[in-house]
């Protein structure tokens, strides 16, 4: 596939070299050719230098031709701009997502209605979940970690209690998977516990919390 990196900073440079090395055709666009020294020495993709705002650049970047576009620059109000303006203009482009740099800006973006991605937001979000409880884990992260799918332990205090008897304490939790010596399974509500038994929860970070208490009481 091919795809375009805007913003050659420490996570357009991280990006672009592992979509390359997916096998993916890319192009870094960015105003500074020195900020093209980050990128890693075994990159093989193009490099554009200019105003991701132009016309131009957007152009010889080969947008008439890309698949997605990643916006990643530092600057929201670019990041907006320029998501805003491919998604717009260019129609072939069916993947863009734009990084959210400041969580104050967050809500601009959303405004546009484009994908994005806030890292400091996210970033912020795990280390409290590693602080306040790392006994759970977090396996996947949905949105910006507004929701998380986490694996926790049954403990033996649960042995032949129900699913649902378990469940009826958080209203911010769906358990989504069930693994019993190595096989998981859809869980029913009807399902006798087993103390060791790993359950895969999908649940918001108030929710983990609630559950992670009533596993305790």
């Amino acid at each position: 596939m091919n795809f375009i990196v805007v913003g050659c900073g420490r996570v357009g440079a991280d990006l672009a070299f592992r979509l390359f090395k997916n096998g993916h055709q890319v192009v870094v666009v960015d105003s500074e050719t020195k900020a093209f020294n980050r990128l890693h020495p075994d990159f093989r993709g193009r490099t554009t230098e200019g105003d991701a705002l132009s016309v131009d650049t957007l152009e010889r970047a080969g947008i008439e031709k890309a698949d997605g576009v990643a916006v990643v620059t530092n600057a929201d109000t670019m990041n907006a701009v320029v998501g805003h303006t491919v998604r717009t203009h260019y129609p072939n482009v069916k993947r863009i997502v734009v990084r959210n740099y400041d969580p104050a800006m967050r809500d601009m973006l959303e405004a546009f209605g484009l994908q994005l991605v806030s890292s400091t937001a996210w970033g912020a979000e795990r280390l409290q979940e590693l602080l306040i409880d790392a006994s759970f884990r977090a396996v996947f992260s949905a949105g910006n970690g507004e929701v998380e799918v986490y694996e926790m332990m049954i403990p033996p205090a649960w042995e032949g209690k129900s699913l649902a008897e378990l469940m009826v304490g958080c209203s911010d939790c769906i358990a989504v998977a069930l693994t019993r010596a190595g096989r998981s399974e859809m869980p029913q509500p009807t399902i006798k516990l087993k103390g060791g038994d790993i359950l895969t929860v999908s649940a918001t970070l108030d929710g983990m919390k609630t559950l992670r208490r009533y596993v305790g009481d």
